[in-house]
């Protein structure tokens, strides 16, 4: 008898025979899912690790930026380096925010006053200005910049905000729009999201920021009570809507409604894999191209992970990874001849990246991340992918004989655990690699049997397996 098993959800939370017992290094796509590719190094070093990475762009003026506890680089489109261009005397710690405004690229570390570059001119950052804040995170709400957790520490709930197109006025007055709001409920403040309206993150509530004119100018609304969110560097925008995490899971805020989107999915299995003792070293961005939230953090086994979040599909996958954070980055853009004479790449197969690969197309903004001191992209070969399948009952007791995965443009290695009860150790058989046809022969004996399916090769998507099954008669 054969019978096909889909790629379908990978839900860590629930029991195993109902879902996908794991979908590593992969991402998921509306069939199956597709190969996540391994981090490649871009960049040059930095003077020490960093926290941070952004990615800017107004007309054909663009910059890569990136923080560290003491310091700010831009990357040297010329060979790569990443250069300090840090105020004079450095900063003294604090993670990096970017927020970008007009051709004002806007960092906070919740140490030194807003710094201030300005795209095309700026060799240096500098001071916003003398009455800018010292603050914790910065983004742009309408036609203002939004500073939140203001003083170092000193006001963890405070909201301020510049002159109405002003980045650098501060002053509150009866000729400026700049003013600031305390708010009381929920907590500390513990991130900031910006757009046509602001949503401010508090330990225990989320409130809405909205533009209402003279005298006021923002109006302040509470859209959740006791529910906030839990870690900043958790939190990730794409368009309209911010994805979070809060004291018991994943959630996604559209500034009307809160939704979680990891219930009886991943937060659970989220819990039990991070470090929770270090869950401010996590980061947050989003793959535009690939429409995904990706979530890097420490593990309890002292490395690090990845959460991948399709909101397209809301689907998940895991990844496993060296990379300590993860951002944007925006392409300078480079012709075939330039990455030789330019950037010294001589041989093909030492590119970070594919030749037709956007990385090299300029202006397009892009995930990345960093690792350690470097900005890497993910843009290397699949690696390492593992797709393992419920439990199957394929009868009261059964003999798997032959396995077909469904692998585009691919090949697959496979394994198999068969057992009695499902309170039974968990064996895998040794690897069995696909024959030219498709075929990998197997022979194992149980109620109960767990494929675990590795694709090879170049392959694009694995969308599920065929195992050829026959009853095996009790005694």
């Amino acid at each position: 008898m054969a019978t096909r098993i889909q790629f379908e959800e990978w839900l860590p939370d629930q029991p195993s025979i109902t879902s996908l017992r794991d979908a590593k290094n992969v991402y998921p796509t509306s069939v199956g899912y597709a190969p996540f590719n391994n981090q490649e190094t871009f960049s040059g070093t930095a003077t020490e690790n960093l926290n941070s990475v952004f990615g800017s762009k107004i007309g054909d003026e663009v910059g890569i930026f990136a923080g560290s506890a003491g310091e700010l680089y831009k990357l040297d489109a010329t060979d790569l380096g990443l250069d300090a261009v840090s105020k004079t005397g450095g900063y003294s710690g604090g993670t990096w925010k970017f927020t970008q405004f007009g051709s004002v690229v806007i960092a906070a570390n919740n140490q030194a006053k807003l710094q201030a570059w300005t795209l095309g001119t700026s060799t240096a950052f500098a001071d916003l200005n003398t009455n800018a804040p010292v603050a914790k995170y910065v983004t742009v709400v309408r036609d203002f910049v939004v500073a939140a957790s203001i003083g170092g520490g000193t006001e963890t709930t405070k909201v301020q905000w510049s002159d109405i197109n002003d980045e650098t006025n501060w002053v509150s007055g009866t000729t400026s729009q700049s003013d600031y709001q305390i708010i009381a409920d929920g907590g500390n403040i513990t991130g900031i999201t910006g757009g046509e309206i602001g949503l401010i993150f508090l330990e225990k509530s989320i409130v809405r920021m909205s533009y209402a004119g003279s005298p006021l100018f923002f109006q302040f609304d509470t859209i959740s009570r006791g529910l906030g969110c839990l870690e900043g560097n958790s939190i990730a925008q794409y368009g309209a809507t911010s994805f979070f995490l809060s004291d018991d899971g994943f959630y996604k805020c559209d500034g009307q409604t809160v939704t979680g989107i990891g219930t009886e999915k991943v937060d659970r299995y989220f819990y039990n894999d991070a470090d929770l003792t270090d869950l401010d070293s996590m980061s947050a961005s989003v793959d535009p191209i690939k429409k995904l939230v990706v979530w890097n953090y420490k593990n309890v086994d002292g490395g690090r992970s990845i959460l991948v979040y399709n909101w397209q599909l809301n689907k998940w996958s895991r990844v496993e990874t060296t990379a300590t954070g993860v951002g944007n980055i925006t392409t300078t853009g480079y012709t075939l001849e330039a990455l030789e004479s330019v950037l010294g790449y001589t041989n093909i197969d030492t590119l970070p990246a594919s030749l037709d690969d956007r990385l090299w197309v300029g202006g397009k903004f892009l995930f990345a991340g960093f690792k350690d001191d470097l900005i890497v992209t993910f843009t290397g070969s699949a690696y390492n992918s593992e797709l393992i399948t419920p439990d199957l009952e394929l009868g009261y007791n059964s003999v798997i004989k032959l396995a077909r995965p469904q692998i585009d443009n691919g090949s697959a290695t496979v394994k198999v655990a068969s057992r009695r009860e499902l309170d039974d150790n968990i064996q895998f058989s040794s690897s069995v690699t696909t024959s030219s046809e498709g075929r990998a022969s197997l022979r194992s004996a149980g109620r109960y049997h767990r494929l675990s399916i590795s694709p090879t090769g170049n392959w694009t998507n694995a969308v599920g397996v065929d195992v050829d099954v026959k009853p095996q008669g009790n005694r």
